[in-house]
């Protein structure tokens, strides 16, 4: 039985003095006996933000790395750096950096080992735009996605990744996929998954949907059977968070 992960992007937002408030107001609100949290901050959030989540249960990740240990890349943080404070999750090729920053699937491939090799748990974004699904090659792209990401990666080491499905066009716009759209590409990852690993190995890799979660929508998204929790953008950023990660 895979456990439900909910984690939030917080993207670009909070100062540190602002993400502690935004701790304080959430880390008593959530249940995490039956849901994996995980607050993936900006960098300067990361070490307040991991002593303000002392005593509970909720993680704290990244939402980038670089895929080399140490050396001369001004301005990149690497994977001892982040598993040096204690941070258990990396979001990984989101479509931000994909479109702001030149993100491929190359390099999410060289990232998703790289943390792996650290113990820092990434969580490998996938996912179409609009026009990608209008032209109707939803699947082979996503498909796609998820076999280049996964190039040199052993079965032990893909059991210790997580995916999220964006649907791009979903990001920030207030649209969503319907569960039926969520479930058929996050099944057809999970279908990806067993042609290259087996079935009990594609079995125990958890899913995620991304793409306006709600709490007005999340109970009926984490209900399909391949979708095992959600990344959240906005809705992480308030209250409403607390009643993604409650629903039942």
């Amino acid at each position: 039985m895979r456990k439900r992960l909910v984690a939030g992007n917080w993207k670009m937002n909070k100062t540190p003095k602002e993400a502690l408030e935004l701790v304080a107001l959430l880390k008593d609100k959530v249940n995490t006996a039956d849901t994996d949290v995980v607050f993936c901050v900006p960098f300067v959030d990361l070490i307040p933000v991991s002593e303000a989540l002392e005593g509970t249960n909720i993680a704290f990740g990244a939402q980038n790395l670089y895929f080399e240990d140490k050396g001369a890349f001004t301005g990149e943080v690497s994977a001892p750096m982040l598993s040096e404070i204690g941070c258990k999750y990396v979001v990984i090729g989101h479509s931000e950096r994909r479109a702001y920053f030149g993100e491929t699937d190359e390099s999410v491939n060289k990232k998703l080992i790289q943390a792996v090799k650290y113990g820092i748990v990434p969580i490998v974004c996938v996912g179409e735009e609009l026009k990608t699904r209008e032209e109707n090659v939803t699947i082979e792209h996503v498909r796609s996605q998820v076999k280049r990401a996964l190039v040199g990666v052993s079965a032990e080491d893909a059991a210790k990744t997580v995916f999220a499905y964006e649907p791009i066009w979903a990001i920030g716009t207030g649209l969503s996929a319907t569960s039926e759209q969520a479930q058929e590409v996050c099944g057809a990852i999970r279908t990806v998954l067993t042609e290259i690993y087996g079935k009990a190995t594609a079995d125990s890799i958890r899913i995620l949907y991304g793409g306006s979660v709600s709490g007005k929508n999340s109970e009926e998204l984490f209900a399909m059977p391949d979708i095992d929790g959600g990344l959240v953008g906005g809705s992480s950023l308030k209250e409403d968070f607390a009643t993604i990660v409650n629903c039942k």
